[in-house]
């Protein structure tokens, strides 16, 4: 997990941007948007984009970025079973 391109994409877009850049890279294998670059094969691009529209949403929902990181890596381990 990249951090800091999460971090940056969820600064810098909104979640219904991010989603664009998420539909393009599905459609055609990479974002088109202006700054929505980022690095990896298609599926490490999907992963780094729904993980900074995550951020992005609980930012606007009145997290911190610190807060939302958190809540993201909470989530994570929550889904792959290593925290209860």
């Amino acid at each position: 997990m990249n951090i800091k391109e999460i971090k940056e994409l969820a600064k810098k877009f909104t979640p219904e941007q991010i989603e664009s850049c998420i539909d393009q890279t599905l459609k055609i294998g990479k974002p088109t948007l202006e700054g929505c670059e980022v690095s990896g094969d298609t599926m490490e691009i999907l992963n780094t984009l729904a993980k900074a529209e995550t951020v992005r949403e609980l930012m606007e929902q009145g997290m911190t970025e610190i807060e939302a990181i958190r809540e993201l890596a909470r989530r994570i381990r929550r889904v792959q079973g290593v925290e209860k």
